[in-house]
């Protein structure tokens, strides 16, 4: 079995600050039971030989990196995405893993971060809009693909590219493949196994993701437009989550899926009062998935 843990179910994400040593996450995923990885922020490991080396003195194979995309923001913006994610390519052609993955997604923009609550069917993106945002993909996945490099795209909650409609849009003007991730489709109204269902021949990465629908209706009712700060309660150990992740797996499997399963629990930094928490989840994680698998 193919179990991933990644750097954001330990409180990492790009700018944030974590009590720790990039060494002692990968030792800890390691210890965990877990065979692979995806990366924090370029550079978060070290150079991407020193990335590398770092993964496989832990017996870790990388298998993804997140790259984010401004789909709906000026060119000049977009241009500097693409400069700026030569870095994370550099360290996953380094990997050693042929199949390596680069995670593409939206960043939606300060208006949609300001609020994040669209009503179900709500158009985001016009149709010119959504045409460059395929002529940029497009691009984006071909710099992906000159570094050797298999490109992925995942919808995320609170962007342009959440809710089931865009997804089937993102899907019919790209040939992109999928990163289904079960807690953001979920969150978006897409349900998971479904949507396994329906673009079977495109999944090509998968995260495994629970999650608490309670957490963003409070947020929603009482108008709390801070995401940052309570998306770290959103994620939860799976199996104690709303979404119906067995279905999920089930149909995975009869759908012949034999890439990676990345284990996510978006979380809050790490601090020293709550690694031994952080460390017990991430186990639980991947006992969890290991035997409904």
């Amino acid at each position: 079995m193919k179990i991933a843990s990644a750097p954001c179910s330990y409180g990492v994400f790009g700018g944030s600050t974590v009590d720790m040593r990039p060494v002692e996450l990968l030792a800890a995923m390691a210890a965990a039971g877990y065979t692979g990885s995806e990366l924090g922020p370029p550079g978060f490991f070290g150079s991407p030989a020193e990335t590398a080396r770092a993964f496989a003195d832990n017996g870790l194979t990388v298998v993804g990196s997140y790259v984010p995309l401004h789909l709906s923001l000026p060119d000049e913006v977009m241009a500097a995405d693409l400069e700026g994610m030569r870095h994370t390519l550099e360290e996953l052609a380094a990997s050693g893993n042929p199949d390596v993955v680069a995670v593409l997604a939206d960043e939606g923009d300060p208006a949609l971060r300001a609020s994040p609550w669209r009503v179900p069917g709500e158009r985001g993106m016009d149709e010119p809009a959504w045409r460059r945002a395929a002529e940029r993909i497009a691009a984006a996945c071909e710099m992906v693909g000159g570094f050797g490099v298999r490109p992925v795209f995942h919808p995320h909650y609170a962007t342009y590219v959440e809710q089931a409609g865009e997804i089937d849009t993102l899907l019919e003007l790209t040939d992109v493949s999928l990163c289904l991730d079960s807690g953001h489709f979920a969150l978006g109204g897409a349900e998971p196994a479904e949507y396994a269902a329906k673009y079977a021949s495109r999944v090509g990465h998968v995260h495994v993701k629970d999650v608490r629908h309670a957490v963003v209706e409070h947020a929603r009712q009482s108008g709390d437009t801070a995401l940052e700060t309570w998306w770290a309660n959103v994620a939860c150990p799976l199996g104690e989550g709303d979404v119906a992740l067995d279905a999920f797996l089930d149909q995975l499997r009869a759908n012949g899926y034999t890439g990676w399963y990345v284990i996510e629990q978006d979380r809050a930094a790490v601090a020293p009062e709550t690694w031994a928490q952080t460390i017990a989840d991430q186990r639980h994680n991947h006992t969890w998935l290991a035997n409904h698998l």
